[in-house]
């Protein structure tokens, strides 16, 4: 049987906890703030590529038309 845990080591588990949870909010919020910039730069490509003109033509492959 386990012996039921003392109020220090309660306090120290919630102190752990609580910065165990600050640490994995920073870490999400550093991946969402790379996932916003990286967005944000492609979405700042496609509009630069969209607003130079019309892609060029792509002509179909070697293919044989008939047999």
């Amino acid at each position: 049987m386990t012996k039921p845990p003392t109020k220090a080591e309660r306090d120290a588990r919630k102190a752990f906890r609580q910065v165990d949870a600050k640490k994995a909010m920073t870490e999400h919020e550093i991946a969402q703030k790379a996932f916003s910039n990286n967005r944000e730069r492609l979405k700042a490509e496609r509009l630069a590529r969209e607003a130079a003109g019309p892609p060029p033509a792509k002509t179909k492959g070697s293919k044989a038309k008939g047999k």
